[in-house]
């Protein structure tokens, strides 16, 4: 398992993101890297030679203060654009967002598939997806695409 917590030292372990890993997995691992409770970006060899890339993340929920937001999409977008654009990324985890079914100006990165209303936090994981060419999908594509990683 690799843990991504509080970044001061004494912190009590009450917050964190982590990955469990397959011994496939395991032994594919090439890297990994804290970035404090909310995000873990762990990179693997892939059997085709190609480094993939698993950022984790929990947003923070929309009732946090901007600052605390702004931080972590700054954060998340910095990550992101660390990776060589030859590598596969895949961001994952609780965006605590809703993209809502309304895609203006976001038709590229998302379907006419969502539910509701975007609320702030869905405008601020459109924004980060679209400044880093991304693609939203829901949770169970996403992990019908998880599930064959083994295979590249």
């Amino acid at each position: 398992m690799l843990y991504s917590g509080h970044e001061e030292e004494n912190a009590p372990h009450t917050q964190g993101v982590a990955l469990m890993l397959s011994k496939v997995a395991r032994n594919a691992l090439v890297g990994w890297e804290s970035h404090g409770a909310r995000i873990i970006k762990a990179s693997f060899k892939t059997k085709k030679g190609t480094t993939m890339n698993i950022i984790q993340c929990y947003a923070p929920t929309n009732d946090n203060n901007d600052d605390i937001k702004d931080q972590f999409y700054e954060r998340q977008q910095s990550i992101i654009e660390k990776c060589p654009r030859t590598d596969l990324t895949i961001l994952m985890g609780n965006p605590n967002a809703k993209v809502g079914i309304d895609n203006t100006g976001y038709e590229d990165i998302t379907g006419r598939h969502e539910l509701g209303e975007r609320n702030e936090n869905g405008g601020r994981f459109a924004n980060l997806c679209s400044l880093v060419s991304s693609t939203i999908t829901d949770p169970p594509v996403a992990a019908d695409k998880l599930s064959s990683v083994e295979e590249i």
